[in-house]
């Protein structure tokens, strides 16, 4: 079975902090989990570093909006634009803003701008951004580029290797589920490198040990990858 159906059979569970692993990015999640209205949050880094799940993890916990590379110049500027006078709203995330258009950029702008404006207002709302590279080193309109560094800016950094395997082994103990060095090896070499998917592998890796009334081995390991049925039929979130 290819690794690509493997991650649509066994999809990673939505974002939330709870499953967000820290490692060395403390300082940023910490920012980003405790962003109050009126405040604004830059983060970036490279691919793999986790900006999007953690956007979507505090997009999750609040009344928020979230706009990505799917939303039009026209929807962003709408909401830049509208009365917020009594509204509920507490964030509003950008994802990805390396590569909107400049029409998009533009809306972004004036959503940088609605944000300044209510900062110290009742209908203040927080306003959170990411992106691939430090604010100064992105091509964007320039007044968009100073608008990113005004508050708060904080870089991401993928997980290490060491990190990945301390997040599952740790993981995997809260579920009752040891596992040896050697399946954690194995599941780092073969499988997906996202933290979420792995971790949704070692929910159902639960599941078919105490289906089969074995302990968990590579080899078992191997066994559920292989077993279709079981994965399609017997997995909640699948």
């Amino acid at each position: 079975m290819s690794r690509q159906l493997l991650l649509e059979i066994i999809p990673a569970p939505g974002p939330t902090l709870n499953n967000t692993v820290v490692g060395s990015n403390a300082a940023a999640i910490e920012a980003a989990s405790g962003l109050a209205p009126g405040r604004a949050l830059y983060l970036w880094g490279p691919p793999g570093a986790g900006r999007s799940h953690v956007l979507r993890a505090i997009a999750a916990e609040k009344s928020s909006i979230f706009f990505d590379l799917t939303i039009s110049a026209a929807e962003i500027m709408a909401w830049a634009t509208r009365p917020l006078s009594g509204s509920d709203l507490k964030l509003v995330c950008v994802d990805d803003i390396q590569d909107m258009t400049l029409e998009q950029q533009a809306s972004v702008f004036a959503l940088y701008n609605r944000w300044r404006e209510l900062a110290s207002t009742e209908d203040a709302f927080a306003l959170a951004v990411t992106g691939d590279r430090a604010p100064m080193m992105l091509s964007l309109r320039e007044d968009l580029r100073t608008r990113l560094g005004w508050d708060l800016v904080f870089r991401l950094d993928p997980l290490s290797d060491q990190e990945k395997f301390e997040a599952i082994e740790t993981y995997a103990q809260r579920q009752g589920l040891p596992l040896s060095a050697e399946v954690l090896d194995w599941t780092l070499t073969h499988y997906s490198r996202d933290i979420r998917q792995l971790f949704a592998l070692v929910d159902a890796l639960d599941r078919y040990s105490l289906s089969k009334h074995r302990s968990v081995t590579v080899p078992l390991l191997r066994l559920m990858l292989a077993d279709r049925d079981f994965l399609q039929s017997s997995i909640p979130f699948a």
